[in-house]
């Protein structure tokens, strides 16, 4: 299940690692969050359809420069 709203993207992911921790009350939860938002749960236990990416790609971070004495 591809999306291109992040907030459904992360709420998936979540729901994945929930389903695998086995942590059914949880997972019960983020199903309410995407029903909100008009999202259709995947069946439990089972992944998504279609694996799910990030929207966007990860901000690239800024490295310190030498500190001098």
């Amino acid at each position: 299940m591809a999306t291109e709203d992040p907030m459904v993207a992360a709420l998936l992911r979540e729901r994945e690692g929930l389903v695998q921790r086995g942590l059914a009350d949880r997972v019960a939860q983020v199903d309410e969050q995407l029903q909100l938002r008009g999202v259709e749960p995947p069946a439990d236990g089972t992944p998504p359809a279609v694996p799910t990416t990030r929207s966007t790609p990860p901000k690239g971070r800024r490295t310190r420069g030498t500190e001098q004495a």
